[in-house]
């Protein structure tokens, strides 16, 4: 008898979409599939589902750390999210939240906090300088009035035929002078934004490190706009994270595909997207199992995963393997986690004690100071230290009595060639055990200047260096947490490249995801939605054709039968 062929005996069901990663735009974009019917397999090369999302007791048993991201504004506020929330608080996903949304506290021990009230921020804002208030209730009626173009721009696809209908739109609404202006606002920085509006450095010290949450720095080309979007977003939902973990998403996620007859595979490592004539079939698994696609293949990996490594056997344009490899990383991030004895006592305000998220920074001065010696490879003398708090919201994440806190750090440079401080020789710029844990005793001497008893309440710390956090997610290059350089040269029409704008590929059927591509990186989903909407939209296309021609077909029958 004559032995089955490889791909005979590895290849498995056929599917009609693959997905090769488990991020969020994958498991949203598998959910919307699985809903209208479509047969979705999604493949993982972790041992669990989600990307960066990752819930897991790293520090003691019944501390419960979100040990990449946490906070969910963006998916909540997303049409991802409308389509899905039955579905997903059906499978036990709940949102909690507080009125109190995030807050500076500076070095001389003042704080500033906002909230989800307009009038409360008002009021905060105009403590801090007479006329602070009053500009801030301008500069929120003045995004408002074109947030659905804002809006637009972070959930189309800019190159098609939607893209247009925006600028049409936009066009429609506020004429040519009105869109030039438009246009200018999306490419201001966040300092000029800051300075122009606000007189007070403690108001621009609470809005400016809001901007390195969207992967830029307050000095450059459109964290204006990304700070005011982020702002607003903040003032309209808060900071909501999922009940009992981050993970409570991915789980009703994948129910939601298996329970359509679906499937989510961990272990699960994709080796090469099968192309035959130019269209998308399939991928091989590095085992050499096939997995059938009879739709559409869906990759949530960095350009140079897709290009240089997944489509390594298919012939491509030169020209757009080379522009996939000068896709740039950005800086590194870094996680400190650690389960307290009890909350932390904040000295500048008590407030703090209830807000969610609390940054340290000198001010607007600081931020940039920060970002700029972490890109030019140095330690940051004073980084702006992100202090998290999800017990404010969620008490369930530890202990009766226990606190975790949650720090993330997003100007630090993969490879450090120094430090700003002159305190720490940081070697050969490896990320060694040693090298992390030294910079992160800088970082736990900081908050003890803000916390009270801040040392004595540790119970355990577990902290992740950029290396640490690139081996646990290939998307995550050099430790880039946002999945590739947000400048504006790879953002909007331009991300991830000119060339391989948008989310279709040269090859049919396959699709690029995640956060190298539009609108970039965040919990919002977006480049999940919209290619789903896209093979949707095609679908029912399809069939109305079909159901055209059929109906053509029977009429002419009709016809010839008279």
């Amino acid at each position: 008898m004559q032995e089955p062929s490889r791909r005979a005996m590895s290849s498995r069901d056929t599917y009609d979409d693959v997905i090769v990663g488990s991020g969020v735009n994958s498991l949203v974009a598998g959910a919307l599939l699985s809903r209208a019917g479509r047969k979705v397999c999604v493949l993982e090369v972790n041992d669990y589902f989600g990307g960066a999302i990752k819930t897991a007791e790293l520090t003691k048993p019944g501390f419960v750390h979100d040990v990449f991201s946490a906070w969910h504004p963006l998916f909540v506020l997303s049409p991802a999210y409308a389509r899905l929330r039955d579905d997903l608080e059906a499978r036990g996903l709940s949102y909690l939240s507080t009125p109190a949304v995030t807050a500076t506290a500076f070095p001389d021990g003042s704080a500033a906090v906002l909230t989800t009230s307009l009038d409360e921020n008002v009021a905060e804002l105009e403590h801090h300088a007479a006329g602070d208030g009053e500009a801030w209730r301008r500069a929120c009626a003045e995004f408002q009035a074109t947030s659905g173009l804002s809006y637009g721009l972070l959930s189309t696809e800019l190159a098609s035929p939607a893209g247009a209908a925006l600028a049409l739109r936009a066009l429609r609404q506020l004429g040519p002078s009105g869109v030039a202006g438009f246009a200018g606002n999306l490419l201001t920085t966040s300092r000029a934004w800051l300075e122009a509006t606000f007189s007070s450095p403690r108001v621009r010290g609470l809005l400016a490190p809001w901007v390195l949450h969207t992967g830029l720095g307050p000095d450059a080309a459109s964290s204006g706009f990304m700070n005011r979007a982020i702002v607003d977003v903040l003032q309209s939902v808060g900071l909501p994270i999922p009940q009992g973990g981050s993970a409570r998403l991915v789980d009703a996620l994948v129910q939601v595909i298996s329970e359509r007859g679906g499937h989510c595979r961990s272990r699960a490592e994709a080796d090469t997207v099968l192309v035959d004539r130019g269209r998308a079939t399939g991928v091989r698994l590095s085992d050499g199992e096939i997995v059938n696609a009879r739709q559409a293949v869906l990759c949530s990996v960095s350009p140079q995963q897709l290009y240089g490594h997944l489509l390594r056997d298919t012939a491509l344009p030169p020209e757009v393997v080379a522009e996939s490899q000068r896709f740039r990383v950005g800086r590194a991030g870094m996680q400190i986690h650690y389960a307290l004895v009890a909350a932390p006592l904040w000295q500048a305000d008590e407030r703090l004690a209830r807000t969610p998220v609390v940054h340290l920074t000198p001010g607007l001065d600081g931020v940039s100071r920060a970002v700029n010696e972490a890109d030019r490879g140095l330690l940051p003398d004073t980084a702006t230290i992100v202090c998290g708090q999800p017990c404010v919201a969620d008490p369930s994440r530890a202990p009766d009595g226990g606190s975790t806190l949650w720090i993330q750090l997003q100007d630090v440079p993969a490879r450090p060639v120094g430090d700003a401080a002159g305190t720490i020789d940081v070697g050969t710029g490896e990320w060694t055990q040693s090298l992390r844990e030294r910079y992160a005793d800088r970082i736990q001497d900081r908050i003890g200047r803000h916390i009270a008893g801040f040392e004595s309440s540790i119970l355990a710390r577990v902290v992740l260096s950029p290396a640490d956090i690139a081996a646990a997610n290939r998307n995550l290059v050099g430790g880039d947490i946002y999945g590739g350089a947000c400048d504006l040269d790879q953002s909007f029409l331009w991300r991830p490249s000119p060339s391989l704008r948008g989310h279709r590929t040269p090859v049919i059927g396959l699709f690029h995801i995640g956060a190298s591509t539009h609108p970039g990186p965040g919990l919002g989903a977006g480049s999940g939605q919209i290619v789903a909407d896209q093979l949707l939209a095609h679908s029912a296309a399809t069939r109305h054709l079909c159901d055209a021609g059929r109906k053509a077909v029977l009429s002419w029958r009709h016809l010839r039968a008279r």
